[in-house]
């Protein structure tokens, strides 16, 4: 399977200079990244408000080191904060954040992570806005899930990630699925060992599906990331099912995939927000992308072989 091999190669610094250096990367890269800066990405949620879309905007970037890396992160999200504050885009557009950026993985790093994000959801509250907490490998998710519950108690409306691959999701899933919750169900983009995680793409996705029910029939606000149209089309039958308004939950792919589906569900009638990734340090984040799709990797392939 080529997804486990894209993971690793995610964490190799030799391979991370070789694709850095190839002639074609930047072609591929600017597929999935919106641009480096908060500047760049601006048209792009403006461009998605004119579509009738919505988006979730992620400053990529997770191999934080020391504390003072973790309160640039804290910084770079409070730019955009006053960016979108500026633009009046605070309504269109939310923010996906990883823990892991903040300073999760550091000493101390439950109490450093927490501090790091609470101003960052407290901005993007009075601006009218939400923070969703991304999910990372199984390792974080207690601390992610416990960060995630403090922050409700003064901001209801942070969400949380939840992935269909781990054992664990669907006690996840029905313990979330509350009243005023907002909570995105995606497949999973780590490498998990059996002990924890489906290793099935079927298992995974049946999963996916099981999960989904529950938080369509739960009380919160579902959203739905994938990409996978068959899943697409059995979320929407649930939602059907559930009683559910079409403004009652929300589709979400990555900007740069099936960008004429992201147009297609809008005009249905349905929420549709497409998350956008920015930065420089866009290299784990592009790698993972490949490792959940590895047809994607057919593409890169030619263009780094691409000279100019």
């Amino acid at each position: 399977m080529l997804g486990p091999v894209i993971l690793a190669a995610s964490r190799s610094d030799k391979m991370r200079r070789f694709v850095s250096a190839a002639p074609g990367t930047k072609q591929v890269v600017d597929r999935f990244i919106a641009g480096e800066t908060v500047d760049q990405v601006v048209p792009i949620v403006e461009d998605a408000a004119d579509k009738g879309l919505e988006v979730t905007l992620d400053v990529v970037g997770e191999d934080i080191t020391t504390p003072a890396q973790a309160e640039a992160a804290r910084d770079a999200y409070l730019e955009l904060v006053e960016r979108l504050k500026d633009l009046d885009l605070g309504p269109r557009a939310e923010m996906s954040v990883k823990l892991s950026m903040f300073g999760q993985a550091l000493e101390g790093g439950h109490e450093l992570a927490l501090a790091n994000v609470r101003p960052v959801v407290e901005a993007a509250a009075a601006i009218g806005t939400t923070v969703t907490l991304d999910a990372e490998d199984h390792t974080t998710l207690d601390s992610m899930f416990a960060i995630h519950e403090e922050l409700r108690k003064d901001v209801p409306q942070t969400g949380c990630v939840i992935q269909s691959y781990l054992f664990r999701t669907e006690d996840d899933a029905r313990r979330l699925s509350a009243a005023g919750s907002r909570v995105r169900i995606v497949k999973g983009a780590y490498k998990e060992p059996a002990s924890v995680a489906y290793q099935d793409k079927a298992e995974i996705d049946k999963a996916y599906v099981r999960i989904t029910r529950i938080l369509m029939e739960g009380e919160g606000y579902p959203m739905i990331g994938s990409h996978d149209p068959r899943l697409i089309a059995i979320a929407q039958e649930l939602g059907r099912r559930a009683g559910r308004k079409l403004d009652e939950y929300e589709f979400q792919m990555l900007y740069g995939i099936r960008s004429e589906e992201h147009v297609r569900l809008a005009a249905e009638g349905h929420r549709m927000r497409v998350y956008t990734a920015y930065g420089t340090d866009w290299y784990g984040y592009f790698m993972r992308r490949l490792a959940e799709k590895p047809a994607n990797l057919l593409f890169f392939g030619r263009s780094i072989l691409t000279k100019g």
